[in-house]
């Protein structure tokens, strides 16, 4: 249930959700979000099949009303937020994965941790980019 909570109202999924394409800012920060929404979707789908073959109800993905006031918001400034979140989200996946009592949620959750920080990367990568004028440029 941890890990549908989590990225269910993720920040990334929100953007996915209400139309990526149409946020004004740089398509560097665009595509990176998008691969990690993706990723993180697929995470969650196989979180969820796991909760349905348990017979345990998935709690309902609610982004926070604030994500509502990010609509035409400049990418550039969500993609601190969405860093931010991602710390925060790789500490969950750690203390999931090391639960004691569920090898298969371990097992997802370390996956989900190490997507997460491969995505971390990339995307504090693009931001200290983004703040050195550096972004569209080859890295």
């Amino acid at each position: 249930r941890g890990l549908v909570s989590v990225l269910g109202s993720s920040a990334a999924m929100y953007l996915a959700d209400s139309g990526l394409a149409t946020y004004p800012g740089p398509d560097d920060v665009r595509f990176a979000i998008r691969d990690l929404a993706a990723d993180h979707s697929r995470i969650l789908r196989r979180a969820e099949e796991m909760l349905v073959r348990r017979e345990v109800v998935a709690p309902r993905a609610r982004y926070p009303l604030a994500f509502s006031a990010w609509h035409d918001v400049d990418l550039s400034w969500l993609l601190p937020r969405v860093i931010e979140e991602l710390r925060t989200q790789v500490g969950e996946f750690d203390r999931i994965a090391a639960a004691p009592d569920d090898a298969a949620a371990r097992s997802l959750a370390a996956e989900a941790a190490a997507e997460t920080r491969r995505h971390l990367d990339r995307l504090a990568d693009l931001a200290a980019r983004l703040r050195a004028g550096l972004a569209g440029q080859p890295s």
